[in-house]
């Protein structure tokens, strides 16, 4: 499995969903997350995060996973 590098998550107000987006080098991988209240913990979000990039075949480390309230 590739390392994938970081990932960021946000809160996508025009579509109220939050969305994640994973880096490897140059390459970024825009999913959106399954339906998460807006409120959801930080710990929830970076978990939904890793599962994401783990499903595209990236293993990402939860440190590296930014959460932008």
């Amino acid at each position: 499995m590739l390392r994938a590098d970081s990932a960021s998550v946000g809160w996508d107000s025009a579509k109220k969903q939050w969305s994640v987006q994973v880096k490897m080098g140059a390459e970024v991988i825009r999913r959106r997350l399954p339906k998460t209240p807006q409120s959801a913990a930080e710990d929830t979000l970076k978990n939904l995060a890793v599962q994401t990039a783990k499903d595209e075949g990236y293993d990402l480390d939860p440190s590296k996973v930014a959460v932008a309230h």
